[in-house]
Formats: structure tokens, sequence, C-alpha cells
């Protein structure tokens, strides 16, 4: 079992930046394992935001966010990170940090085992 657990959500005003983190907890990792995020706005349906491969090697991006978002990983720290610059209200979501089966980046849904809760990220105008 491997619990994930995102912070850094908040409340930013348009044009702000935040930074996202997952940590693996109660001795997990996700090494040698591909990491997402995803995020979901109420009434949406779930959003394939970003992904890292197993090395860090390959990142993709939702078309939404590319070139505004950018996702890293530190294995060390056991920790993913989400980088959004230039947010605006439309990124207003809840967020959430998933780990892959496999080791290449993916933006299929299906393939992550393990998610976090999920943190809340809203943009004002």
């Amino acid at each position: 079992q491997v619990q994930l657990v995102e912070s850094g959500g908040g409340t930013v005003q348009a044009g702000g930046s935040l930074r996202l983190s997952c940590a693996a907890a109660s001795g997990g990792t996700f090494s040698n394992r591909a990491m997402g995020w995803f995020r979901q706005a109420p009434g949406k349906v779930r959003e394939f935001v970003g992904g890292i491969s197993w090395n860090g090697g390959v990142t993709i991006y939702g078309d939404s966010v590319k070139g505004r978002f950018t996702i890293s990983r530190d294995d060390a720290k056991n920790t993913v990170y989400l980088q959004m610059n230039s947010l605006n209200p439309e990124d207003t979501a809840v967020y959430y940090c998933t780990r892959n089966r496999f080791a290449g980046a993916s933006d299929i849904a299906g393939l992550y085992d393990y998610w976090g809760q999920g943190t809340q990220v809203t943009v004002s105008s």
C-alpha cells in the first residue's frame, strides 16, 4: 500500500504561481514508477495535467497547461512536484497526485494505481 499526500494548494490571484508537492507516506515509495497529476473541477470530468517517467527523463502535459506547468521529481525525498505558473480561474480544481503501475509517463488514468486525497487550488480573477 502506498499513501500519497499532496500539499501546497490554496488560493491565488490570476497570474500567480503555486507549487504542489506530493510525498509518499508510511514508508511508501514510487521509485521506478512514473508519476502523474490530474485535476477535477466541480461538474467537470477528471483531466490529465502532467506525467513524469520513472527517471524524470520524459515529461508530458495536458494541452491546457503546456508551457505554464512543470512536473518534477526528487526520489531521494520520495516527492513529486507540480510548479504552476500564470494561473487563471480555469485552473481552479482539486489536484490529485497519482502513481503509475509502470515506468513510462502516461496520460491514461487507468494506468495509475494509487491516488492522493487531493488538494484544492482556487484561482481568483
